[in-house]
């Protein structure tokens, strides 16, 4: 009896264990996802037919499929046949060609998708580059879909709210698909995924001032410090000190763009002085925060068009 008791009490504390996990994880990314704002912009709707080809130096690509059957080739070769209604999401600007016969009736809306967040970078090497969802399965995700691109035709007031709202649903339910099935390439995704790491990501995350080590990190982990940092670059792909960087740097970028001052800000995400926050963007992005301030943000304010409007400013 005491040992089946015992057997119990295991069992509870591992299922407690990954649950506590399971928050760690949504909350991290919760937090990132309220900083993103998804601009989509809608650039045709209707029945494809022949090879179009896809490419943006900035933006990912958000596609679904209502009906028939496509082809879609990444630019690696990798080729994937989609012949069910499916959500098609391509996170970051990765060239691509759909194929679709006249006869396979491929009934599409495509976007293009701009990802406007400081916490970009550490999204987007998480993400895999193809994600394609069959509403069947995932209709969750699917209506989600729909409705983004619904409210992106609309020309009421309350659009850009709605847009804004629905695409935080729409991240959280890919990247809750992602930690599910175990899709994660790298970076904060995979490490929320990884039972030693969560806690040290969700620390890094929640406390970027602290002049954190490997020593103290690998303490929070409950590792050795040489194994710390070998399992830390293996799930996450960076060292510990580059990844706190990444953080620091995103944070700084948000609250810069609040109009805090440059001194204030590099003491909160653990500088003493404002030169030490120059220094650091300089070597990462090659201009100072002033200089990146003064860079024009991109976005899309005006009510998008329906595939009859954009062929006809084509031929105006």
């Amino acid at each position: 009896c005491n040992k089946v008791a015992e057997i119990r009490c295991q069992q509870r504390g591992l299922w407690f264990s990954r649950l506590s996990i399971q928050r760690i994880q949504m909350d991290n990314i919760a937090n990132i996802v309220r900083r993103i704002s998804l601009k989509a912009e809608v650039f045709f709707s209707g029945k494809l037919c022949g090879i179009q080809s896809f490419s943006n130096d900035e933006k990912g690509h958000l596609h679904l499929l209502k009906s028939g059957c496509l082809t879609i080739v990444m630019k690696d070769g990798t080729k994937r046949v989609i012949d069910k209604p499916s959500v098609i999401f391509i996170p970051g600007p990765v060239e691509h060609r759909i194929l679709a016969e006249q006869s396979a009736g491929a009934e599409m809306v495509c976007a293009t998708i701009s990802m406007e967040s400081a916490h970009q970078k550490l999204l987007l090497e998480a993400f895999p580059p193809l994600i394609t969802l069959a509403l069947d399965t995932e209709q969750y995700i699917g209506q989600t879909a729909q409705w983004l691109f619904d409210e992106a035709f609309s020309r009421s007031v309350t659009r850009g709210a709605m847009i804004d709202k629905l695409s935080e649903i729409f991240l959280l339910q890919v990247l809750r698909y992602i930690l599910e099935n175990d899709l994660a390439k790298g970076g904060v995704l995979a490490a929320l995924s990884h039972p030693m790491m969560a806690k040290v990501i969700s620390t890094m995350h929640n406390q970027p001032e602290v002049n954190w080590t490997v020593d103290s990190l690998a303490d929070i982990a409950a590792m050795s410090r040489s194994r710390f940092a070998a399992t830390f670059k293996s799930v996450v792909g960076l060292t510990p000190n580059d990844y706190l960087t990444d953080i620091r740097i995103a944070l700084a970028q948000e609250m810069l763009q609040d109009n805090k001052p440059v001194n204030l800000v590099a003491n909160l995400v653990g500088y003493e002085h404002g030169s030490a926050l120059a220094r650091l963007f300089r070597k990462k992005l090659g201009i100072s925060p002033k200089q990146w301030l003064k860079q024009p943000a991109s976005g899309h304010n005006e009510p998008l068009k329906t595939a009859h409007q954009l062929a006809t400013d084509k031929n105006e």
